[in-house]
């Protein structure tokens, strides 16, 4: 068919959940251990995976019209692409990941300044260099190819690592020195792709429907008849993205109520509802929120 965007889905430790979240926007992702095209239930979408390290690489070039990648990669491979927008989320949390400058418990090296002329070892060279550089610490970078964390102190003075919740540093007896950079996972463009009207259209819909998933992630909704007469003692007590949906019922003393609340705050929150005149509460699943 004559319209057809080429996506990159990232392949590794973000590819499960990036499956699970265009599931709950509503396109189904299938994955093939056989090749790296997954098949996918629209038409006028082509599924590349693609590692998130070279992702910017294949964007930039228009291989792909566009696709998820970290920030990281992006930056690390001065990757020249469109950025539609941030997607907060990871294979552990919803938070974003940090990449620190890191050395073991005893080392004497302090500070950032205590590195000058000695060696770190990272996958992020050329952002790690640019960090150094940029602070005049004249320091060797070098590639490392897995296992960073047990480099240090016998292989280089220091390494550049990432972490989302600094467990593994700790449990290896490691202390961060310094943050290098902050990185949340990215959905980005070739910029001849979003000159296209289709394609820009398309690139639209999908990044309105994620962020809709995004947005729902850890809140529910309520519904609940409430007695006119206890309406703003309720009302008082709801919190809300917005204001409470308030309609009539066939009884005119009483209204029925629907709101959006944070997934945690419902244990509290029901019995209060309750305690203070609702009745027939619902909790319900939400899957996207569209502001």
């Amino acid at each position: 068919m004559s319209n057809m965007l080429k996506f990159g889905v990232p392949k590794g430790s973000l590819e499960n959940a990036t499956i699970e979240l265009f599931k709950k926007a509503g396109w189904t992702i299938i994955p093939s251990s056989r090749n790296y095209f997954p098949s996918i239930d629209d038409e006028e979408i082509k599924c590349n995976l693609i590692r998130s390290q070279e992702m910017g690489m294949y964007v930039e070039r228009g291989t792909i019209d566009a696709g998820i990648a970290g920030k990281d990669w992006v930056l690390e491979n001065d990757s020249d692409v469109e950025f539609i927008c941030d997607l907060v989320y990871s294979k552990v949390s919803k938070r974003p990941t940090k990449w620190v400058l890191v050395v073991t418990e005893n080392s004497p090296i302090k500070k950032i300044e205590d590195l000058k002329n000695k060696t770190i070892s990272t996958e992020l060279v050329k952002f790690t260099k640019k960090y150094f550089a940029e602070r005049n610490i004249p320091v060797k970078v070098e590639f490392s190819w897995g296992a960073t964390e047990v480099k240090v102190p016998t292989l280089a003075d220091a390494i550049v690592e990432i972490t989302e919740t600094g467990s593994s540093l700790a449990a290896n007896n490691l202390v961060i020195i310094d943050e290098v950079m902050e990185s949340v996972t990215q959905f980005i463009a070739n910029k001849e792709s979003v000159k296209d009207n289709w394609k820009k259209d398309k690139l639209e819909k999908i990044n309105m429907l994620l962020q809709g998933v995004l947005e729902a992630d850890n809140k529910v909704g309520l519904m609940m008849n409430v007695e006119k007469k206890n309406l703003d003692r309720i009302l008082k007590i709801l919190p809300a993205i917005q204001k409470p949906t308030v309609s009539s019922l066939s009884d005119a003393d009483w209204c029925a109520l629907n709101t959006i609340i944070e997934e945690h705050t419902a244990r509290d929150l029901i019995p209060l509802l309750k305690k203070n005149g609702a009745n027939g509460i619902v909790e319900y699943p939400l899957n996207k929120i569209i502001n």
